[in-house]
């Protein structure tokens, strides 16, 4: 029995064949060759590569380079074949060896140096040989090796695209049919609602109407309560104190200057306490020219020199009124009962010792007095914040004030009249840390608070601001009180 052979299955018309389409698919593309590089070390082919796009190949130690090589002898992007005018070209150099392979037979590069270009690549000099499409051959640099030939370009791969069912998406399980009905049911359905709600069903509006409507009601208000004044009672009563201590000012002008009166003076003072008030003066004025005699005591001098006002020895000698010794309106005189006061007797002590220099013991210079400097005061305005959010800042800023106030307070200490305002920018880093702070005006400041204040600035923590980076302005106005 014998074998039949297989009849070819016939084509559609304008359908290829199937050893047709075979041979499209084994046939070589057309077009220029290019460059298959293979990258051998320690006797490996560690890396081969098609350089699919006909382009410049770069060796050397820096990144940039197509093939990375560890060679200080080579410059960092050497290119080795180099494409000019669409044809390659190999470049070497004095350290390199190898062979290529021409169309006419094999030569070593050693022997291609006589006959190859010479080119300047940085600060060293290569050799350029021009290769065809069908040069082959290898490269020695250092402890690497570049196996090179042309080859067909690889044919270009379809891009890959998903299958049928996973490209089909949502839109394809919908029935747009009942989608488009349901969609103008919803429409007109909601529009049908919308209409009975909006102005267009309202009634007309009447302004005159409306205002004449208003006016009605407001006639129809009852009038407000009619408020009876209250009878002022008390008005005769306070007319008749008045008539009533009259006579009593009358009567007390005839008595004596020394007189005291029960009444009340115009400002709330009895007669008895304004006289006692005016003994007390008057004893006060004794004592102090008792003070300043020129009989030996401690302000001889002063009068010697004539430095007192002479107005108070013209008071004191038109006034008659003497000044007696005892607690006068709570005032210590010295001893008690009357009789008047000596300025500058020994003994009786109080008041009446004014004036005196006799001493028991040796004489001291006196305590001294510590006199408080100037306090000064730091206001502090709203923290202005740009380029990020800082959450803290006006907190963090509030709490500067106290250590802004005592820079304040030690520059005080050198210039006690010194006042000013200053603006501190900071610039926020990405953990709330003060990068740097710039002062900016300062007028009227010393550089020392100045730099105190920068110091206080720098060393604050905000929190971390929003974006990576923020600007806070600080303004402090000192002022000293």
């Amino acid at each position: 029995m014998t074998q039949q052979p297989p009849h070819p299955t016939p084509s559609r018309p304008g359908q290829p064949g199937q050893m047709t389409a075979v041979m499209r698919a084994v046939a070589p593309v057309t077009g220029p060759k290019v460059l298959r590089i293979g990258l051998v070390q320690g006797g490996k082919v560690i890396e081969e590569r098609v350089i699919k796009q006909r382009t410049h190949v770069t060796i050397g130690p820096s990144e940039k380079s197509m093939f990375v090589i560890p060679s200080k002898s080579i410059p960092p992007n050497f290119r080795v074949f180099e494409l000019v005018g669409g044809e390659y070209f190999l470049n070497f150099l004095d350290g390199m060896t190898g062979r290529v392979a021409f169309k006419g037979g094999v030569s070593e590069l050693s022997a291609l140096k006589s006959s190859a270009k010479r080119v300047a690549v940085g600060n060293v000099q290569a050799y350029q040989v021009q290769l065809s499409e069908e040069a082959r051959g290898k490269l020695v640099v250092g402890e690497t090796t570049f196996l090179f030939q042309f080859v067909a370009p690889p044919p270009v791969q379809p891009k890959p695209q998903l299958p049928v069912s996973v490209r089909s998406g949502i839109a394809n399980d919908i029935d747009w049919t009942t989608t488009i009905i349901a969609a103008f049911s919803f429409l007109f359905h909601f529009g049908a609602v919308g209409s009975i709600y909006s102005d267009w069903m309202d009634p007309v509006v009447d302004d005159e109407i409306d205002v004449a409507q208003l006016l009605e009601s407001v006639k129809q208000l009852p009038p407000p309560p009619v408020e009876q004044p209250k009878e002022d009672v008390e008005a005769p009563a306070a007319t008749a104190a008045p008539a009533a201590e009259a006579p009593k000012a009358a009567g007390g002008g005839n008595k004596g200057a020394g007189a005291a009166s029960p009444g009340k003076g115009s400002g709330g003072m009895n007669d008895a306490r304004a006289s006692a008030l005016t003994n007390e003066l008057a004893q006060l004025d004794m004592q102090m020219l008792g003070a300043l005699n020129s009989s030996g005591n401690a302000t001889a001098s002063v009068l010697s020199s004539g430095d007192v006002p002479t107005g108070l020895l013209e008071n004191a000698a038109a006034s008659g009124a003497g000044v007696g010794k005892g607690g006068v309106a709570g005032l210590n005189m010295g001893g008690a009962g009357g009789g008047t006061v000596r300025p500058g007797a020994a003994g009786g002590g109080g008041l009446a010792t004014i004036g005196n220099t006799g001493t028991s013991g040796p004489a001291t210079a006196g305590s001294a007095q510590t006199v408080k400097g100037p306090v000064g005061n730091a206001q502090v305005g709203g923290a202005a914040v740009s380029g990020g959010s800082v959450s803290n800042a006006p907190s963090v800023v509030a709490g500067m004030t106290a250590g802004f106030r005592r820079c304040y307070n030690k520059g005080l200490q050198e210039d006690p009249s010194m006042k000013g305002s200053v603006r501190i920018t900071a610039k926020i880093g990405p953990n709330g840390e003060v990068l740097s702070a710039t002062p900016s005006g300062g007028g009227g400041l010393s550089g020392t608070v100045v730099s105190c204040v920068v110091a206080r600035v720098q060393s604050a923590q905000f929190a971390p601001p929003e974006g990576g980076g923020a600007t806070v302005v600080i303004p402090v106005t000192f002022v000293s009180q």
